[in-house]
């Protein structure tokens, strides 16, 4: 269980203030998010949740722990923060059960654990699983198959329709078809077909 400190004040910097007092800790160190309401005589007030990144990473190391008991599998776990994003690594004999068909199991672990820390409030916490490295040669393999697709979009002027993808798929080929000044993407079709269109950049 996450521990969320809240405080009101008249403004977010005090509210913040006091909650990262409370927690002893800098405001590096924590994900934050305000609500404002309306007080006495129409004065705002608003009010700071706090949790610290120390105790998510410890909630999803615990939340995969209890999740390997009810797989009756095991597994070592490594969790990582970095620029607000907490990253989780599973390394197991039983890979193939625990990413699935086109890592649909992997995908829905991840969706879980994001749904349940959303319940402790709005923060904007990302969490990006991968399992015995799996979504690393994954996103090679997306990258080097963009870029070879790029390279015949760019050489026939005729867009090209990917296969569907997950969200964070797509961002992947959004991000590398950025590179390309004369290209543009677009996500079409409704999830879980939702697919990229690459074509060249209209002038």
């Amino acid at each position: 269980m996450l521990e969320v400190v809240k405080n009101e004040s008249k403004n977010k910097e005090e509210a913040l203030t006091k909650c990262l007092e409370e927690l002893n800790v800098n405001s590096n160190e924590v994900y934050t998010y305000f609500e404002e309401a309306s007080g006495l005589f129409g004065k705002k007030k608003y009010t700071a949740y706090v949790v610290t990144k120390y105790d998510v990473k410890e909630y999803v190391k615990e939340f995969l722990n209890e999740l390997a008991s009810k797989m009756n599998t095991s597994f070592n776990i490594e969790v990582n923060e970095k620029d607000g994003v907490i990253s989780a690594i599973i390394i197991t004999d039983d890979s193939g059960v625990m990413i699935g068909k086109e890592g649909k199991t992997l995908n829905a672990i991840q969706t879980v654990l994001r749904q349940s820390l959303r319940k402790y409030g709005n923060f904007d916490i990302k969490v990006n699983l991968d399992i015995s490295g799996y979504k690393a040669k994954r996103e090679k393999n997306i990258e080097r198959e963009v870029k070879k697709i790029a390279r015949e979009v760019l050489k026939t002027k005729i867009e090209a329709k990917l296969d569907p993808m997950n969200s964070y798929e797509r961002r992947i080929v959004h991000t590398i078809i950025a590179e390309y000044d004369g290209l543009a993407t677009q996500s079409e079709g409704e999830a879980p077909n939702r697919y990229v269109v690459i074509k060249i950049k209209e002038d």
